[in-house]
């Protein structure tokens, strides 16, 4: 309960066309509130129903969010037609998620198989997150930036196709982003 209050007050915060009582017509607050609901029948192993659930969500708000996703208080999503969120995907606290956002996996890994989102992070219209990557705290990625196995340290701006680190602790930069092979993901040492 306490998370929809938090996505209540990241609504306000976040839109400043939000009066009143209109978040109750935004989609990506429906889509959000109902995954509350269809995660907890998917942690507590309830078969069959949180997918049907979350294809009924899909179907009615333009959001894909895997029931498996895990998603902190304080989420908002504008205009959230096209977002797609995958199962093992983890999403910090106080983040901002724009239209046609892809947090999802590239079809190479087993287990962990899609980001991992710190807290207070903007991500920008089109951007396309793919792999078992992670994002630090307070990161802004910009509009259809791509990032493919590339971890994103905190307090940064990415942007661009592929993504570069533009902006690092308030200082403008031109970095590339650190690299992690597909080898070292897909075959962990022992």
């Amino acid at each position: 309960m306490w998370s929809v209050v938090e996505d209540i007050k990241a609504t306000y915060r976040n839109d400043p066309a939000c009066r009143n009582i209109e978040f109750l017509l935004y989609p990506g607050f429906h889509a959000v509130t109902f995954h509350r609901f269809i995660h907890f029948l998917w942690k507590i192993r309830l078969p069959f129903f949180p997918r049907l659930l979350s294809e009924i969500n899909r179907f009615l708000t333009g959001l894909e969010i895997h029931p498996g996703a895990q998603i902190g208080p304080g989420f908002f999503v504008d205009h959230g037609m096209g977002v797609v969120i995958g199962e093992t995907t983890v999403i910090g606290r106080n983040c901002v998620l724009f239209h046609n956002v892809t947090l999802g996996g590239t079809g190479k890994h087993v287990g962990k198989r899609h980001p991992t989102v710190g807290d207070n992070v903007f991500i920008g219209t089109g951007a396309i997150l793919l792999g078992p990557i992670s994002i630090g705290d307070n990161v802004k990625i910009g509009a259809n930036s791509f990032i493919v196995m590339c971890d994103v340290p905190s307090n940064c701006t990415v942007a661009g196709t592929p993504a570069r680190i533009i902006k690092r602790n308030g200082m403008r930069t031109d970095e590339e982003l650190p690299r992690t092979s597909y080898r070292e993901i897909a075959e962990p040492s022992e």
